[in-house]
């Protein structure tokens, strides 16, 4: 048994949490493109984290690009504009050909896009091989600094909260302060309606399932800081953005953070004291049992009856 002073458990809750907080900020930005695409458009998208691995798969090839050339340090912004771009045009490409046959049909969409997911890992797999694959940081993402004794905290995981920061303000000016985004929202609640005053709402679905492929494949860019990648990687992140989105309120942004955050930090606590798997468990019985008080989600939509 283990004895801990004051000050090492005040270390120990500031090592966690932070990395609770850089969990977070992974699950956000999946959740936030998953939250567009499920909460707005009501389609389950199981191949949402092969989108999150193109991004990741576009870094990574602007890494050793940059390598061969000699401009680590100056790559990786623009890996994450590629990484959004290359996954915004997939999605609307996605979108264009499979999404827009299968709308109010959601068993149908899940099994088809679980296959596109199933797809998408061989042509990853074929395209990069089977083994994980890591990008090339700059010198900027590297090391940690000390706001105190005994405290580290890694330079990638500020930069990750930041830009999921950053993404997170983007949308919320998006969806709410955008013409754009009024569209979404109008063609969300009355989609008859929003076409009869001159929306293209076929356009407006299109663009919006493309944009939240697009934050997925930021989620990509900045998962390369923290870990390599590989085929399935993206798999692994789904379930957790799943019920993130749901946990929430599907249709609720402010819920989707706070039900990221929550997740995240519950996760990084529970597993300093049991396993990974355990503490997993636990979360997930937790929330469930929240669910069964409050199935619409810790924030709820208001909507007009």
């Amino acid at each position: 048994m283990f004895e801990y002073s004051a000050v090492d458990i005040g270390n120990i809750v500031v090592m966690q949490g932070f990395a609770g907080l850089s969990l977070f900020s992974v699950l956000l930005l999946m959740a936030l493109g998953l939250a567009i695409i499920f909460g707005q458009m009501g389609v389950i998208n199981m191949a949402h984290g092969e989108f999150m691995a193109i991004g990741a798969y576009t870094t990574v090839f602007f890494s050793k690009l940059a390598a061969a050339y000699g401009i680590v340090n100056y790559y990786f912004v623009f890996a994450i504009l590629a990484a959004f771009l290359i996954a915004f045009v997939a999605g609307y490409l996605v979108e264009l050909s499979l999404i827009r046959h299968l709308y109010k049909r959601p068993l149908d969409t899940l099994l088809a896009t679980w296959g596109l997911s199933l797809i998408m890992q061989q042509i990853f797999r074929s395209s990069f091989g089977a083994q994980e694959v890591s990008a090339n940081l700059p010198e900027w993402l590297m090391g940690s600094f000390k706001p105190a004794e005994g405290i580290d905290i890694p330079i990638n995981g500020v930069f990750v909260m930041g830009l999921a920061v950053l993404v997170t303000a983007g949308v919320f000016l998006f969806m709410f302060r955008s013409r754009w985004g009024l569209r979404v929202r109008a063609t969300v609640q009355n989609r008859v309606m929003a076409g009869a005053v001159g929306i293209n709402t076929k356009k407006v679905d299109r663009v919006t399932f493309a944009l939240g492929c697009g934050i997925a494949g930021i989620a990509g860019a900045a998962f390369t800081t923290i870990a390599s990648t590989g085929p399935t990687t993206g798999s692994l992140y789904i379930v957790d953005s799943f019920m993130v989105v749901v946990f929430g309120g599907a249709a609720s942004l402010l819920g989707t953070i706070a039900s990221a955050f929550s997740i995240a930090q519950a996760q990084s606590i529970l597993q300093f004291f049991m396993t990974s798997s355990m503490g997993k468990v636990v979360t997930l019985l937790v929330i469930v049992m929240i669910l069964m008080m409050r199935p619409e989600g810790l924030f709820a939509s208001k909507v007009r009856k």
